[in-house]
């Protein structure tokens, strides 16, 4: 035995610790990755859920739109892809006084809020109709369709639908999709039923 081998470490001891340390930070590395993906998933949550709050407070505030039937409803004709769809232009009329009728101030609330939705949320979509079963069980997931409600039915609740592209929806990192290619709203808030 050689002096080195009594009072040191021999080359396959150290190369197993160098493995050993490579295998520990590369654990460490992906849990990162997975905390850093899931912290930006959260924060796009709850923007969402913000955005569609407010626009659910400006449907309430704004009674003599919502009174309207649903064909002449401009709330419940909001169907808006960022990603697709040209950039909304603003209404001829800016709404932060008293003097806008029902219909000037809710293009503007629509305008304002898409704008946001625009810059908050990657591909954003949004989508607002009346809608009784948002969740579709099948699919496990919401979806961005809106049946009709039934014949002289009338209090179909109001569901604002958001969703954007990202990653981490799978515990791979994939994107779950409908089988149009089409990602699944992540947010269905419901808002009271308005009967009429």
């Amino acid at each position: 035995m050689t002096v080195l081998e009594k009072n040191g470490f021999t080359l396959v001891e150290v190369l197993i610790s160098v493995l050993v340390l490579a295998i520990g930070v590369i654990g460490i590395a992906g849990m990162q990755l997975t905390a850093l993906r899931t912290a930006q998933q959260s924060a796009f949550q709850t923007a969402a859920l913000q955005l569609a709050s407010e626009m659910a407070d400006k449907m309430r505030a704004n009674y003599q739109q919502m009174q309207l039937p649903d064909k002449s409803n401009l709330f419940l004709n909001v169907d808006y892809q960022s990603a697709d769809d040209v950039v909304v232009t603003p209404p001829k009329k800016i709404c932060y006084r008293a003097d806008c009728s029902a219909e000037e101030l809710a293009k503007f609330d629509i305008y304002e809020w898409m704008a946001r939705i625009k810059s908050a949320l990657p591909g954003g979509r949004v989508r607002i109709c009346r809608d009784s079963r948002p969740w579709d069980k099948a699919a496990g997931a919401f979806s961005w369709t809106c049946p009709p409600p039934a014949a002289g039915v009338n209090n179909t609740p109001v569901v604002i639908k958001i969703g954007w592209h990202g990653k981490g929806r799978n515990p791979d990192g994939s994107v779950i999709d409908d089988p149009q290619k089409i990602i699944p709203p992540d947010v269905a808030l419901t808002v009271e039923p308005y009967t009429k």
